[in-house]
């Protein structure tokens, strides 16, 4: 057997969320959010980074990567098809992260790498409070009785259901996924990471308040009229 270890982070790009903050385009947000996660990845010391799309989104992920990192383009993205994947590109061992995780701390992941020298599989909960995971972490190949579902459809209640013994499984601490308004109003200043994502709110923000003074300023005031004396808009002309 060899002593080589090799580790993996894969962030996996899932369907995109059915939500996103107003003024901001889904598939901006989307972008953004996984650019965030991709770079928190790639300051990790000691693994390697790769990214797993389906397989018409090649051109997303050619746009999100660092140089370097690998493109695992899949048909669908079930935790047992990219550990598969990462395995084949050598890895010993893989962390697969959601990829709405912008300021996730790099401590968590190592939280789900650690149990991997007793166990053979590790999971974080999105800690939202939704039945799906943060992260999922395996040694490789990963065991058979992994649930062929992917990070937005599995909970660590259901991987531990499935292994032969739940103390196959650790949970870890979990993370939030950025899916909702209630989970956008948990990212603060306080928190390091997701440049990208604050830098597309606060261009949104700088837009609506654009648009708001553009219809206060072009509401106009009114004057009376020479001949009839009644208020005369001086507003913009508008077309239905």
């Amino acid at each position: 057997m060899s002593d080589v270890v090799d580790r993996v982070v894969v962030v996996v790009l899932g369907p995109p969320a059915a939500w996103a903050p107003p003024g901001v385009a889904p598939a901006d947000w989307r972008a953004a959010l996984a650019e965030d996660t991709i770079d928190l990845a790639g300051t990790l010391a000691g693994v390697r980074v790769a990214i797993a799309v389906r397989d018409a989104e090649r051109d997303l992920a050619a746009a999100l990567r660092w140089p370097g990192m690998a493109v695992l383009a899949l048909p669908a993205l079930t935790a047992p098809a990219v550990l598969a994947a990462a395995a084949a590109g050598g890895a010993t061992s893989a962390v697969l992260l959601a990829a709405d995780l912008p300021d996730l701390p790099p401590l968590l992941v190592g939280k789900l790498l650690r149990p991997l020298t007793s166990r053979p599989v590790a999971a974080a909960p999105d800690a939202s409070g939704r039945a799906a995971l943060a992260g999922l972490a395996s040694r490789l190949p990963a065991p058979g009785w992994l649930p062929a579902a992917g990070l937005d459809d599995l909970s660590a209640a259901a991987v531990r259901a499935a292994a032969p013994r739940p103390a196959d499984v650790a949970v870890t601490a979990g993370w939030r996924r950025l899916r909702d308004p209630a989970d956008l109003a948990t990212l603060t200043p306080a928190l390091a990471g997701a440049d990208t994502t604050r830098t597309l709110l606060a261009d949104a923000d700088a837009d609506a308040d654009a648009d708001a003074d553009a219809d206060t300023d072009g509401a106009g005031t009114a004057e009376p009229d020479t001949a009839t004396g009644a208020g005369r808009d001086r507003g913009p002309d508008t077309v239905d």
